[in-house]
């Protein structure tokens, strides 16, 4: 029986990059990690396929599979995502399954009840680590300002390199899915564990070097031992009242 991996973070926290370092370095786990394909209802951003990234379906028909047990439907960020239950049972009968994106949805795959039969690993990729969001909290930063700046220059520097000159959607996007980055993290008491990470996406530390370097290096050596033995020294575990209140 399979396992599913649940890996997750906020928007441009590392995600892709770090599951795109394992495929390129390490593929022997790409054959042992079959990434799932979900349903999503928004445009696709620049270089991604349908059918490999997601499948890219019209908001109208993924809000049809609501009525269909088979289908499990969430609200991503105002985006409507979907996840076809068999096709996720036939995948982990014959090896393990990895969900890479939102936490919401992660959570979502590690706490539904149709799944508790399959051994779950969750894996929450942070912008900051649990010293360094305990010590802004002792100086009495304001953690939702500080994050969503964090996360809007991560996001800035990533779609412009992608598309140059942004437009005032490609701005509301951007701090709509930066806005939405603390509520997120507040998830993570709900995964095995947290790899702080300061190298997201707009980081050139990735690929620049085809080696990962700095952060994205030691993010993707503690991603594969998590992997490997189920524990890493430079994995955290966060007590759901890290944020000094109920956490999701």
């Amino acid at each position: 029986m399979g396992r599913l991996v649940a890996l997750s973070g906020p928007s441009c926290v590392g995600k892709s990059p770090l599951h795109g370092a394992i495929t390129r370095l390490h593929p022997e786990w790409e054959e042992r990690l079959k990434k799932l394909v979900l349903y999503n209802c928004r445009a696709p951003r620049p270089g991604e396929r349908d059918g490999v990234d997601y499948h890219f379906r019209s908001r109208e028909e993924i809000e049809s599979f609501r009525s269909r047990p088979d289908m499990l439907v969430m609200d991503v960020r105002g985006d409507l995502q979907s996840l076809s239950l068999p096709e996720l049972e036939k995948t982990l009968t014959a090896s393990d399954a990895l969900f890479e994106g939102n936490p919401f949805v992660g959570v979502a795959l590690l706490t539904a009840p149709g799944l508790a039969r399959f051994p779950r690993l969750g894996v929450f990729i942070s912008p900051l680590s649990q010293d360094e969001i305990k010590e802004l909290q002792a100086r009495g930063v304001k953690l939702d300002a500080f994050v969503t700046d964090l996360m809007r220059r991560k996001l800035l520097r990533r779609t412009t390199r992608f598309k140059g000159i942004l437009s005032l959607p490609d701005l509301n996007e951007i701090e709509r899915r930066a806005g939405s980055a603390l509520g997120e993290m507040r998830l993570a008491c709900h995964f095995d564990w947290v790899i702080p990470n300061h190298d997201g996406e707009d980081s050139e530390r990735w690929g620049a070097f085809y080696y990962p370097v700095g952060d994205a290096r030691r993010t993707m050596l503690t991603l594969l031992e998590l992997l490997s033995s189920g524990r890493s020294e430079g994995a955290e575990r966060w007590a759901p009242g890290l944020f000094g209140g109920a956490e999701g």
